[in-house]
């Protein structure tokens, strides 16, 4: 593929277009792990409808293949905690006075610990070879991670948000993201929450104000200008 010099592209999005250069762009699909979108994970244990989450699957997976033929930098979070769990505050361990918890036994295997099953990646978003997977202890990814220094070595600028859950690892992500001058695109059927009005009003918030977080848009218009770049860089 060769490099897009001299065009402008555009994410249709709301609260208006965001501007967007491939090789400043980095796609994250946030926590998209077997504990949170499979029967019998954690987050079915709990009480929720994963069937809430797996819908974000496929149009994910869409982003994801026209991301990779634009040559964006994809990366791939995971939520969890080291065997011993010394990463994991005594906060989090307790809160929800759960029966089975985080490094407990569980369908999968100790719930959220590095390694298990559980913590996979679902294989219909399986990383590449070669694309990083951050592991991070907490909501946000740059938390307690290498997640900042990758983006700054790859200069980029814009993030374009897949990943569950919205209100919680996505939104507190885009957070971080925002307060550190980074421009970001929340795809709203690439990302999803156990409740549907969480799902909602997470999107409302972020593009609220003239995007004060950041901007919404789909997996539709995502991909068509994502392919326009690639027919660019292809030329």
């Amino acid at each position: 593929m060769g490099e897009v010099t001299g065009h402008e592209f555009h994410f249709d999005a709301e609260p208006y277009p965001l501007k967007f250069s491939p090789a400043e762009t980095a796609l994250v699909v946030i926590d998209m792990q077997r504990d949170f979108l499979e029967a019998g994970g954690f987050g079915e244990m709990l009480g929720n409808d994963v069937s809430l989450l797996r819908g974000a699957i496929k149009p994910t997976k869409a982003v994801l293949d026209a991301a990779r033929e634009c040559g964006l930098l994809v990366i791939h979070t995971r939520e969890g905690h080291a065997p011993d769990l010394s990463d994991a505050p005594a906060s989090k361990l307790a809160r929800g006075n759960l029966e089975t918890g985080i490094g407990d036994e569980g369908p999968m295997g100790r719930i959220l610990i590095q390694g298990q099953p559980g913590h996979d990646i679902v294989p219909e978003l399986a990383p590449a070879a070669g694309e990083p997977v951050i592991d991070k202890p907490g909501k946000g990814a740059f938390y307690s991670t290498e997640l900042g220094k990758l983006l700054e070595t790859n200069k980029i600028r814009t993030l374009v948000v897949c990943g569950v859950t919205t209100e919680v690892c996505v939104h507190t992500t885009v957070r971080e993201a925002n307060d550190r001058g980074y421009e970001c695109l929340v795809l709203a059927d690439c990302v999803g929450s156990y409740f549907p009005e969480f799902q909602r009003v997470a999107l409302e918030m972020i593009k609220a104000q003239g995007g004060i977080f950041g901007w919404v848009g789909d997996s539709a218009s995502a991909i068509s200008a994502l392919r326009a770049a690639t027919s660019v860089a292809a030329q």
